[in-house]
């Protein structure tokens, strides 16, 4: 059940545990059922705080794990890197030294992206190569078609959903920008 800050309070045996999740975690967990849903839990403890962040992946923890060991990057900071860039292209970030790229994340600065790239190049995991021929700036269609189908997990749907939307979208999917394709896609999804 997801709670007020954005989170989800997991039910553990009847007890209920707030846990601190990245934007679309649960769409992207593994799930047995509409009300099971699985969770890597990384435990944060401070001397006056004992804190709990889900992932949906072995990778995404492990990469969170990795920002809180860079210096001045806590937690919630981490937690926001992951919510608003995929580990994967985080990883191509910090492999080819992109502080613009970082510094789009709300909360990094270029001071902070700049650490990141240092402390991150040789630690991170090696995310998916981009396809061939991909161009960052210029997306071609079937690249429109994974950012709509990243954006409709990140946004809590499951992946079958968010595909079925975007194949609802045909051939618009590509000529349309990315912003009217998403509104199309919450249309189909929420009739």
């Amino acid at each position: 059940m997801e709670d007020a800050n954005g989170g989800l309070v997991i039910d553990v045996g009847g007890v209920g545990y707030e846990v601190s999740v990245p934007v679309g975690a649960r769409g992207r967990a593994r799930s047995d059922g509409p009300d099971h849903v699985v969770l890597l839990v990384h435990t944060h403890v401070r001397e006056d705080s004992l804190d709990l962040f889900g992932f949906a992946s072995e990778d995404e923890r492990r990469v969170f794990r990795l920002l809180i060991g860079v210096p001045n990057v806590g937690p919630k900071t981490a937690l926001g890197v992951l919510s608003a860039i995929p580990f994967d292209e985080l990883s191509r970030a910090v492999e080819r030294g992109d502080v613009a790229r970082l510094t789009r994340v709300p909360g990094i600065g270029k001071k902070t992206a700049e650490r990141l790239v240092l402390e991150l190049k040789e630690k991170m995991p090696a995310g998916p190569a981009p396809p061939p021929g991909h161009e960052p700036d210029r997306a071609p269609p079937a690249d429109d078609a994974r950012k709509l189908h990243f954006a409709l997990t990140n946004m809590g749907y499951r992946a079958a959903e968010a595909e079925r939307a975007v194949r609802a979208l045909g051939d618009r999917v590509g000529k349309q920008p990315l912003a009217d394709l998403l509104r199309e896609a919450l249309a189909v999804l929420n009739p």
